[in-house]
């Protein structure tokens, strides 16, 4: 669920200018009404694919994309793939066929998207405004306009209806709608939650809460950053930068992130591993070498689709449908 970009080791979000900027009045909603793609423009490949058999065979989907959407944010959920390309937001359903993608225009220069509870969030790293759509609807409204904060990295809304927004001066909460907002850390990139526990990435490592976000432990510190955290079934997945052997690790938790367990000893050492997630009964791993599938948790890979030249896959899962979009290595 989630827009990201890193430097070697370094976690940083993907950011880019917009072609126009449109004036936008922050009390009026603007309505952009979602459009099929023209099925006569020039056919594009290996910028998506998914898989729906448990990543045994994979469909490439990229027909309908601009290039330029590798460089944008995606996030996956029950609803299917979304992905960013400057001011234009593309979405594919789980069970679609070609043409397989919709598209509709930001009402803003916002570049990067995030997963709500109720719609979807689009923010813009450098101004920190926000904008939300709600599900099923194509009204863009502004969002958490007093927001004290610039330079935003994530926003995430939790269990509880608590938002979080992490930014370059730290991880903020609101309980009341973003009326008002508290300075809870100092910073993180990636939150996710589970069973009422919160993990999320930081520049130090992986960091837990299980008091709503109030107070944060540092549970996974090996030197260098929290690459990644996923949700798994009945716990945790994370990767972090170990500057000891300067690869990348990957371990699980299924003790509320206590306690964690690497996994990664049948994978191939790496300094570029970028995801991990969940579908059924399998793990997956997105590594330079292409993606990698755990039938036992993590205690023995196979790899079930081959990399694309320099690139790693970055993962996400909607329901049974898994999507694979290759990124340069360490993005």
């Amino acid at each position: 669920m989630k827009t990201r970009s890193l430097s070697l080791l370094l976690l940083f979000p993907l950011t880019f200018a917009c072609n126009e900027v449109l004036d936008f009045a922050l009390s009026t909603p603007v309505t952009k009404s979602p459009k099929k793609l023209n099925s006569n423009k020039s056919v594009v490949a290996n910028i998506v694919f998914k898989s729906t058999d448990g990543g045994q065979t994979w469909q490439d989907i990229s027909e309908g994309l601009p290039e330029n959407v590798q460089g944008g944010g995606f996030f996956g959920n029950d609803g299917g793939l979304y992905l960013s390309a400057e001011n234009e937001l593309y979405h594919s359903a789980p069970n679609s066929t070609a043409p397989f993608w919709k598209k509709e225009i930001f009402p803003d220069k916002h570049s990067s998207i995030a997963p709500g509870k109720t719609g979807i969030y689009a923010y813009n790293y450098w101004d920190g405004q926000f904008l939300k759509r709600k599900n099923a609807t194509s009204i863009w409204w502004p969002m958490y306009t007093n927001f004290p904060e610039k330079q935003v990295r994530t926003i995430f809304e939790s269990d509880g209806g608590a938002v979080f927004i992490g930014s370059d001066k730290g991880l903020f909460k609101s309980t009341d709608s973003g009326k008002t907002w508290s300075q809870v850390h100092t910073g993180a990139m990636n939150l996710v939650e589970s069973n009422g526990v919160l993990m999320a990435t930081t520049q130090e490592g992986i960091i837990r809460s299980s008091d709503g976000g109030e107070n944060w432990e540092l549970v996974i510190s090996e030197g260098g950053v929290g690459i990644a955290v996923e949700a798994i079934n009945g716990g945790f997945a994370a990767i972090t930068y170990n500057t000891a052997s300067e690869t990348r690790r990957v371990r699980t938790s299924y003790d509320g992130g206590e306690t964690w367990q690497a996994i990664d000893a049948g994978l191939p050492a790496s300094l570029s591993i970028t995801s991990i997630v969940q579908m059924g009964d399998y793990l997956f791993c997105g590594h330079p070498g292409g993606i990698f599938r755990s039938a036992d948790k993590g205690q023995t890979w196979e790899l079930v689709r081959a990399s694309i030249g320099e690139k790693v896959f970055n993962l996400s899962v909607s329901g049974n449908v898994l999507y694979a979009v290759p990124r340069a290595e360490g993005c």
